[in-house]
């Protein structure tokens, strides 16, 4: 089985060069970003960005993101970011800043058709919730950041499997891994049935190495190791008797 073809590969940055080469690549399914990627990427107008970004990407999906904290004004905002294109997918944090839940945020958008990305989740009852409000849209994604839950010391891979099991019943809703920290989730999402996993540039550069050989690999890897330590001109210098 090859998990590049049973998972949706999305690529996630703000990096318009680099979403502009990616837009020529067949494998990639879609695209996301978030205030944080595009803070990094220096991007400065908004919807310039965004408008470029969908001149490129050929009309797959793209998610932006609204930055207000205020339920209403997210509702409002999610309306202007949606205007944009209809692969449009608006993200919708799970809760505001001060932990108030988005749901009645995702119910009103549901009903605008809207489509949404609730995104930041971390745990199943929150999965529940957001499946729940978005049970009568057109069409959704709910992002678990599996990745954030590895970082505190968690498997992912279970929590995932029940979000799986968890939106069966809707099936117009799709469930993205997000934030993955290494090649091998992309083979994770697909083994359980994930929908789409987002993807760095540079988890993206890695994906030719799905299946390759480990002895050759080890071989090239001792070979890296012999060749930068040439280029540094590294040496050991030995003692006389060791020399004799």
């Amino acid at each position: 089985m090859n998990a590049r073809h049973t998972v949706k590969i999305f690529a996630d940055g703000a990096d318009l060069a680099a979403m502009r080469k990616l837009a020529a690549d067949p494998l990639i399914q879609g695209f996301t970003t978030n205030p944080t990627l595009m803070r990094q990427a220096g991007v400065g107008d908004y919807e310039t960005f965004a408008r470029e970004v969908l001149s490129v990407v050929s009309g797959r999906p793209v998610s932006f993101e609204v930055f207000a904290d205020d339920l209403d004004q997210m509702e409002r905002q999610a309306l202007t970011l949606a205007s944009w294109g209809p692969n449009v997918y608006v993200k919708i944090p799970v809760t505001n800043t001060k932990g108030v839940s988005t749901v009645p945020v995702l119910h009103s958008l549901a009903r605008l058709g809207v489509n949404v990305n609730v995104t930041a989740l971390l745990t199943l009852p929150q999965v529940e919730a957001a499946g729940e409000a978005l049970s009568r849209s057109r069409a959704a994604c709910i992002s678990v950041f599996a990745g954030r839950i590895a970082d505190t010391g968690r498997d992912p891979v279970p929590v995932m499997k029940a979000a799986v099991e968890c939106l069966r019943r809707y099936p117009q809703l799709e469930l993205i891994w997000a934030s993955p920290r290494e090649l091998l989730n992309v083979m994770q999402a697909a083994s359980i049935g994930c929908h789409i996993i987002t993807v760095t540039p540079d988890l993206l550069k890695k994906l030719s190495l799905v299946g390759k050989d480990l002895d050759q690999y080890s071989l090239e890897t001792v070979k890296m190791f012999y060749e930068d330590g040439q280029k540094a001109g590294l040496a050991v210098q030995l003692p006389e008797t060791v020399r004799a």
